[in-house]
């Protein structure tokens, strides 16, 4: 799957980056990785208040990233939806490692 496929496929959820990982590639929005893309599967980041809806169709991947429900790739608005879920988790993530960070941070200068 290319980038340009991935632009395409992604169009109604707003752009997408691609970037190399680890033999596949990560996907990104507004400079978050909400996905990865692995031998032409992609696989959504998950967490406890998504995981059900993956459950119920998937198969999960590495760490917290779920595989895709086949019929996303044929449904541009339904993986609009399954998208901006993702990236919600994956900026969930970002400010749970971020918070911590700081408040050692604040607590040093004191």
């Amino acid at each position: 799957m290319n980038p340009d496929h991935i632009s395409e496929l992604f169009a109604q959820f707003g752009p997408v980056s691609v970037r190399r990982l680890f033999g596949g590639a990560g996907l990104y929005a507004d400079g978050v990785m909400f996905a990865i893309l692995s031998r032409d599967v992609i696989y959504l980041k998950a967490d406890e208040q998504t995981r059900a809806d993956f459950e119920q169709d998937g198969k999960r991947s590495i760490m917290s990233f779920w595989r895709m429900p086949e019929r996303l790739y044929d449904d541009p608005d339904e993986l609009a939806v399954w998208a901006k879920r993702a990236l919600a988790v994956a900026c969930r993530a970002v400010d749970a490692r971020v918070k911590p960070k700081a408040a050692r941070k604040r607590r040093r200068m004191d």
